[in-house]
């Protein structure tokens, strides 16, 4: 059986070759569907029209990121509501916190990251989290939240401890091509303690691009090669991975077909 992937996080309106010519590559590299992410108001409408123009293949999300968090309002939340009825929309994100850049001060990320948490736990969908250098911060925020929002940490790269936390609050976790660079060894060492029902793989495209595709610009289809760096991990085939994290993700996002 060949494997079929699902990319959890990629930003197709990013993409220097286009989205026609990313998905047909994507599709011939044996992906099921792709999840297409948004980071701001600008990008909202765009990623909500590549859903609908390729749903059920191309999903996506709607959300203000961390780097953007300044420019979040109440507005932008209700603009967010008012879509997430639309089939293509599995999910709120991509939230949370970056504290290495700062682009938004922290207040304004943490007032962002909490409104949109509770606009998931009103509409009862899942969340994609960013966070870098700030896993205090966010998982305090995560726990306040316990039990009524779930989802993912989106290319995570974290601590030991960010994981045990996020896994104990009843997040999954999600891979990119991060875990095949040579210096990622402690984060294949935390790979390796995931649990195979926990478990997702991304490409955060058009960042990111893992070995052996290193100094191009990443793409959907090469999810396949953190894919296979996974699976090696975790002691399981590709293919074996492959069902794993089709199931999790339709377990987790509930709007996902089959």
């Amino acid at each position: 059986m060949a494997a079929k992937w699902l990319d959890m996080h990629c930003h197709l309106d990013k993409l220097e070759e286009g989205v026609e010519a990313a998905l047909e590559a994507a599709w011939a590299a044996g992906l099921e569907s792709v999840v297409t992410i948004g980071t701001e108001p600008a990008d909202h409408p765009v990623v909500l029209e590549l859903s609908r123009k390729y749903y059920p293949k191309v999903y996506c999300t709607l959300g203000v990121h961390p780097h953007e968090g300044v420019i979040y309002t109440d507005q932008v939340g209700a603009w967010i509501e008012q879509n997430l009825s639309d089939p293509g929309v599995i999910a709120v994100g991509e939230i949370g916190l970056d504290y290495y850049y700062n682009h938004s001060e922290k207040d304004q990320q943490i007032e962002a990251f909490r409104k949109q948490m509770e606009i998931a736990k009103k509409h009862q969908l899942p969340v994609e989290i960013h966070t870098r250098d700030a896993e205090q911060d966010t998982v305090e925020i995560l726990k306040e939240y316990k039990g009524q929002v779930n989802g993912l940490i989106h290319c995570f790269t974290g601590t030991q401890w960010l994981a045990d936390q996020a896994l104990d609050l009843g997040y999954n976790i999600s891979i990119s091509g991060v875990v095949t660079f040579k210096n990622a060894e402690s984060l294949r060492d935390t790979v390796r303690r995931i649990p195979l029902d926990r478990i997702h793989v991304e490409t955060d495209a058009p960042f990111l691009a893992p070995i052996p595709k290193r100094g191009q610009k990443n793409t959907p289809a090469f999810v396949v090669h953190t894919a296979r760096v996974v699976s090696e991990l975790l002691q399981v085939t590709e293919e074996q991975l492959a069902v794993a994290t089709g199931q999790n993700a339709r377990k987790l996002f509930k709007k996902i077909k089959a």
